[in-house]
């Protein structure tokens, strides 16, 4: 192993590489005039931990990304537990049986991350003061304007938790508990779809067709037929149509997307 090829390598492509490091990065910039043999010595024992401090994602990255995600969990258990108190809005019994199946998973991803987000130090935000009826002002009232709320809200949970992987990808504890939350999201927008006589999965830009107006920053790229460095996938396969293209793979949210979109319930 050459470290001195290898710290070269990545001053390359992170010229701040030195100042990223803690106070060994003096022994870094100095490596070439002290003795070699001296310097490999120790740097064996500390190499690991010291890059991994240098470009390993933050606790306080981890810790806003579990807030951004709480956050939406909140949005989420909030507008169930309302719904089930709105008078006359969900009256079939088989219905109201699996909103509140759905409402006790998402009370438990709240509890779930807050909880971790104290077992890191860290401390979990407030819960928010949501309004569903800004601008769906019929949303605890008509049954369907309910159940297309519920579809935007899993959609915009599951592509949410997709779009904050990559900073959770150093923390295998914290990023195998936002998969977990990331599969049922997907599990809940599959049933609520269901439940509203549609497909159960997002047909790209025809998504925009069956939801109201508000609602459609959620489906945002989702027309996208560009996946792992194919320009277009529909050319892989003869019948491949742009619905079929689309529908076949999901893409992520960034947090400003998510942002934008929970601010039509703030």
């Amino acid at each position: 192993m050459n470290i001195f090829r290898i710290i070269e390598e990545i001053e390359k492509t992170d010229p701040e590489v030195y100042n990223r490091l803690d106070s060994r990065r003096s022994a870094f910039k100095n490596l070439g005039s002290i003795s070699k043999k001296t310097a490999l010595a120790a740097l064996p024992l500390a190499l690991g931990s010291v890059f991994q401090k240098a470009y390993g994602q933050s606790n306080g990255t981890v810790l806003e990304v579990l807030n951004f995600a709480l956050k939406l969990e909140y949005l989420e258990r909030n507008f169930y537990t309302q719904a089930l108190a709105a008078n006359g809005l969900i009256t079939d019994a088989t219905a109201r049986g699996a909103i509140q199946k759905i409402q006790q998973h998402e009370a438990a991803h709240v509890d779930l991350l807050k909880t971790t987000i104290q077992s890191l130090n860290g401390t979990p935000i407030a819960e928010p003061t949501f309004n569903f009826g800004k601008n769906f002002p019929d949303w605890n009232t008509n049954y369907q304007t309910f159940l297309t709320l519920a579809q935007a809200f899993e959609d915009t949970g599951v592509r949410a938790y997709k779009g904050q992987a990559g900073n959770l990808i150093n923390n295998d504890t914290v990023l195998t508990v936002a998969l977990q939350i990331h599969s049922v999201e997907a599990r809940h927008a599959a049933h609520i779809r269901r439940m509203r006589n549609t497909q159960g999965w997002i047909i790209g830009a025809g998504e925009n067709s069956n939801v109201p107006a508000g609602a459609q920053p959620v489906y945002a790229g989702e027309e996208n037929v560009m996946q792992g460095g194919i320009n277009d996938i529909k050319t892989l396969g003869s019948g491949y149509s742009a619905a079929i293209a689309t529908a076949a793979f999901d893409e992520p949210l960034t947090k400003e997307q998510v942002a934008a979109i929970v601010s039509l319930f703030e």
